[in-house]
């Protein structure tokens, strides 16, 4: 007899990693524009944590359900649908709201304008570990930055999933990379991954590093998820002309604009989500051929830092705010 009911992870207050709850609930119909995943591997994004603090773009809707990547198969499709979709092994993109969609569960009802199939050659865990890392990295980096041979590009809280991801798109384009990471723990493992200049700013003088690298020349495009007062400091960075792309609020503070500098050299200094990519078809359609396309390649792997059962949620949640990971925290369902 087929299951009725299936896991699925919901919070009823905002708070730490211990406020997500597994609760069963009966298998949900997809409607219209919709489809039903059955879940085998979950990508977690620093954006849920926000999202279960209270700290995200949008404010939850209590109970809520959360995550944005899942890889699985196609199980069933809504009423308009092209059933062609259906037993296609695919993985999400984060072109959803969290408020109406979540994808921590057995299973998950998600739009099909946020399904894509993932190069053959992966696993699930590899294949939930691509989407919002790549995209985001190259709608700042090659839809807006155009980045090319030879461009310095600052790449700071270097070691997350989308800081790799920037390392592998800025040698992928012949650009230079300049990762930086707090203290030297990371460094070995950032240059196994590619970046070309590793900077651990608590040990280590920021300015002076990227000064020497880039020939006192500063970098024309920086990639920032942190915010707060060392914008300053990438300010100083930053080459006449440059773009400091904002993608992230991680700084407990709020963020200074650093108004002299950026009049001295004409910064652009600029917030940037990955929704300006995913909410326009074309450069969505060719974002996701371009990150299918250098994964099938090679360019760019997938690195999985830690797997998690689906039982200890909690857990993953915890070790995701520990900051020790390097790479994707993946749970298996």
């Amino acid at each position: 007899m087929a299951k009725e009911t299936a896991k699925i992870v919901r919070f009823h207050a905002l708070g730490g990693p211990e406020v997500l709850k597994i609760e069963e609930e009966p298998i949900p119909e997809p409607g219209k524009g919709e489809v039903r995943l059955d879940v085998k591997a979950i990508g977690l994004n620093r954006a849920e944590v926000m999202f279960r603090s209270g700290q995200y773009l949008e404010s939850a809707v209590l109970p809520s359900k959360l995550g944005y990547e899942a890889a699985g198969v196609v199980a069933a499709v809504g009423p308009d649908v092209d059933t062609r979709w259906l037993g296609k092994k695919v993985s999400t993109l984060p072109a959803f709201l969290m408020t109406n969609y979540g994808v921590y569960g057995e299973v998950a009802i998600v739009p099909v304008s946020a399904l894509a199939v993932y190069p053959e050659k992966l696993t699930p865990e590899e294949g939930t570990s691509i989407w919002m890392q790549y995209l985001t990295a190259y709608g700042a980096l090659i839809t807006h930055a155009q980045i090319t041979k030879g461009d310095f590009v600052i790449i700071t809280a270097a070691s997350s999933s989308v800081g790799i991801a920037a390392i592998e798109m800025v040698k992928a384009e012949g650009a230079i990379s300049i990762a930086t990471t707090r203290t030297s723990k990371k460094k070995a493992t950032l240059r196994e991954v590619g970046a070309d200049h590793v900077i651990a700013t608590a040990e280590e003088n920021f300015l002076a590093r990227v000064k020497e690298i880039t020939g006192g020349n500063g970098a024309r495009v920086t990639f920032d998820p942190i915010g707060g007062k060392g914008i300053e400091l990438l300010a100083q960075a930053a080459a006449l002309g440059g773009t400091i792309f904002e993608y992230g609020a991680l700084a407990p503070e709020p963020t200074p604009f650093p108004l002299f500098t950026a009049l001295g050299k004409g910064l652009s200094i600029r917030g940037y989500t990955l929704r300006e990519v995913l909410s326009v078809p074309p450069l969505k359609a060719k974002g996701v051929q371009y990150v299918f396309d250098h994964v099938q390649a090679g360019d760019f792997k997938p690195r999985i830092d830690k797997v998690f059962p689906f039982a200890q949620i909690v857990e993953a949640h915890r070790y995701m705010e520990s900051n020790e990971q390097i790479g994707k925290i993946v749970v298996t369902v």
